[in-house]
């Protein structure tokens, strides 16, 4: 990441206990949400850890097309499962945009940390579908109505105002990191 080392300490704190928080949820009992957490989780730990500060640490150059194998692999994942879920084409939008951040900074090694090498045609598209995902994740949160009928405990990991928190957490993270890009 590019820029003070504190905001980039800041996201990779947000993208790490996002991840962390989806490892939780693949404990589940529902099989769909246990395989969509999966996704989640990675695109969490992936995204901390393209967060570091470069001050800090940067990878080396063969790192980049791993994380880009890594997501690319993820992306086709995303693309097998949309056929029967079309959540798991945000995950598919997800991964592309992680190959794409891993395939520019790995074209531009020394220019990644001064920022604009990325494809403003490329990156300009996925900054306003990712903005767009922040600001219907958001408003996804607003309770409705409360109800009043108790179904018991919920486990941590089934609670879905905690899963729609952990997406909005990560489409925050991902329009930061792309403006950055």
């Amino acid at each position: 990441m590019h820029g003070p080392a504190s905001p980039g300490w800041l996201l990779v704190a947000l993208c790490a206990a996002t991840g962390a928080y989806c490892l939780l949820r693949m404990r589940s009992n529902v099989e769909e949400q246990r395989r969509a957490a999966g996704g989640e989780a990675l695109m969490g730990f992936g995204m901390a850890a393209m967060a570091v500060p470069a001050t800090v640490f940067t990878p080396p150059v063969w790192a980049w097309p791993i994380y880009a194998a890594v997501f690319g692999g993820a992306a086709l994942r995303a693309l097998w499962s949309a056929r029967s879920s079309p959540h798991h084409l945000h995950h598919l939008v997800g991964a592309a945009a992680m190959v794409y951040m891993a395939v520019v900074m790995a074209a531009s090694p020394g220019a990644h940390h001064h920022g604009g090498a990325g494809v403003p045609l490329v990156t300009g598209p996925l900054v306003l579908y990712f903005a767009g995902y922040v600001l219907v994740s958001g408003a996804r949160l607003v309770p409705a109505a409360v109800t009043a009928a108790g179904t018991g405990a919920v486990r941590w990991g089934d609670r879905p105002e905690l899963a729609r928190a952990c997406r909005l957490s990560m489409g925050i993270g991902m329009v930061t990191m792309l403006l950055a890009l």
